[in-house]
């Protein structure tokens, strides 16, 4: 019965995002912004509500392995796994503005928040505190003023076009999709989350194991299925636009409000998990200094999730 439970949740997951996606790009649309920034500031904040809620649900109950462990592994399946795979099929462009600024400033924060984890500026218990939370948040803020402000102007009218727009509707039907959609998305992750602990503890495997694996794989659908079908549109800024986007709002908005409702500490999620995530994105940065993230490149990412996996079960 959990297992058919699990599966109901995920396509509550599933129908919540994607409503949730929609009736964002149509607001997007209507003010203009680039397929870049739809894809980082609406698409991969929309589809990261799912992490969102589980993040902060472990931080309401007290799990820290729930709320870190969600978002590490969320990112590394975002990066190895969903573009890895993306690219596989259909190779993705990337631009100058992504190498220069998008993807070193997901580096950058990626790095940040590994060294805050583990404490390395006070050399105390490794935990991320409420004044660590509280910088990510302050980045979260510069980051959505960037894309906004900065990129919208220096985008050109056209980008917001090249790809098919959504279709023209009443903006209060817009935001009732958002609406509808972020409450399908709370209903299927307070399933998804209460199942997959129960699940976990049949099985005899920790709460970080369970977090960094099946819940992150879980919550992280709605980035696979918007980045699978702005590839299948053949907008692959778009999908790259997705994933930054999705690690950035991961790290700064959902550890960041998490650390203020409870500081959290995870004795199971170790140093090796959080440079598997920053080196996932350096993977990225290198793949696409080609202006391209090939099919080969995909494969080798995709691999290395594989390999990431299989160190999880093992060790």
């Amino acid at each position: 019965m959990n297992y058919l439970i699990l599966i109901l949740a995920l396509a509550a997951i599933v129908i919540g995002a994607n409503a949730l996606v929609d009736g964002s790009v149509e607001i997007a649309r209507k003010f203009k912004v680039s397929d870049f920034v739809i894809g980082a500031a609406i698409i991969g904040v929309g589809t990261s509500m799912p992490e969102l809620i589980v993040s902060s649900m472990g931080a309401f109950e007290g799990n820290a392995d729930i709320a870190i462990g969600n978002v590490v592994g969320s990112n590394i399946f975002n990066i190895l796994g969903i573009l890895g795979l993306t690219a596989l099929f259909f190779p993705i462009s990337v631009n100058k503005e992504n190498l220069k600024f998008d993807i070193p400033l997901c580096f950058g924060i990626s790095l940040l928040t590994t060294l805050i984890a583990v404490n390395f500026f006070d050399g105390s218990t490794p935990t991320i505190d409420r004044w660590d939370g509280l910088v990510l948040l302050v980045l979260f803020g510069l980051f959505i003023w960037h894309s906004f402000f900065t990129q919208r102007k220096a985008a050109p009218a056209e980008d917001c076009q090249q790809e098919t727009p959504a279709p023209a509707r009443p903006l209060a039907l817009s935001i009732v999709k958002v609406i509808i959609g972020l409450g399908v998305l709370i209903f299927g992750c307070d399933l998804f989350v209460d199942d997959a602990i129960k699940i976990a503890e049949s099985w005899g495997v920790n709460d970080a194991l369970i977090s960094v694996t099946l819940i992150a794989c879980g919550t992280s659908l709605p980035e696979l299925a918007a980045s699978i079908t702005a590839a299948l549109k053949k907008n692959t800024a778009l999908a790259l636009g997705n994933i930054i986007g999705s690690n950035i709002f991961n790290l700064t908005l959902i550890l960041g409000l998490s650390s203020q409702i409870t500081i959290l500490t995870s004795a199971d999620i170790n140093l090796v998990d959080y440079l598997v995530m920053t080196g996932a994105v350096v993977l990225t940065f290198i793949a696409g200094l080609r202006g391209k993230i090939s099919r080969f490149a995909g494969l080798t990412m995709f691999m290395c999730f594989i390999a990431y996996n299989f160190y999880l079960v093992t060790k």
